[in-house]
């Protein structure tokens, strides 16, 4: 959990100020099948319910990556796949033994795959600091999405995911500030998608893949 200051300071960043590089799809870079993904698992010894939990994210991820190429996007739905699997690689080994899940894990992911597109959405699948922009950045805002709407191994809804949050982590003001915030991005990218895509997706059932 972030400290108060760092929270604080979770504002979004002006496109100036260091602006992410925008990775377009690229023919060169390999694009792992599902298979591949989960033989990654197993070399870095994901264990059961991080590997649902992956499962259930690609789920979201994929099949929203899949309206929006049919929209006429310029999204990559295979990449996006592979990010949403991979997304938690290293989740396991910081648990284990400290530091960053994402970053270790969106360094492990390029190390394997070569594909900075999939490592983009890896490393910043917790939390994106700058503005929220589809055309230029759909991948990374759609595997921070996917993830937000999955409790363990159970897709839910942001209202659900988050309230288990601060149930189980909201034991000061500084780390309730901080899911605060996560919460108000993930609904900016929710807000954004069904405005984009004219899908609401908080009412979507991605088990059936239709609307509840």
């Amino acid at each position: 959990m972030k400290t108060g200051t760092q929270a604080a300071e979770r504002r979004p960043l002006r496109e100036e100020e260091t602006p992410p590089r925008f990775f377009a799809a690229d023919a060169r870079w390999n694009v792992p099948e599902p298979a591949a993904c989960r033989l990654l698992w197993n070399k870095y010894a994901m264990p059961d319910h991080i590997r649902q939990h992956s499962e259930a994210v690609a789920q979201v991820a994929h099949t929203i990556a899949l309206h929006a190429r049919r929209s006429g996007m310029n999204v990559c739905a295979d990449t996006v796949l592979a990010s949403a699997l991979l997304h938690d690689l290293a989740k396991i080994y910081t648990i284990l033994h400290g530091g960053n899940h994402a970053q270790l894990g969106a360094a492990w992911v390029l190390k394997e795959t070569g594909n900075p597109a999939i490592a983009q959405g890896v490393v910043h699948h917790v939390w994106w600091p700058w503005s929220i922009s589809l055309d230029r950045h759909f991948l990374p805002c759609v595997i921070i999405y996917a993830d937000k709407r999955v409790r363990h191994e159970r897709i839910v809804s942001l209202a659900e995911r988050y309230d288990d949050l601060m149930v189980r982590y909201g034991r000061t003001e500084k780390s309730r500030q901080y899911i605060t915030l996560s919460l108000e991005q993930a609904a900016d990218i929710e807000r954004a998608l069904a405005e984009r895509l004219e899908i609401d997706f908080n009412a979507y059932s991605f088990d059936s893949r239709g609307l509840v």
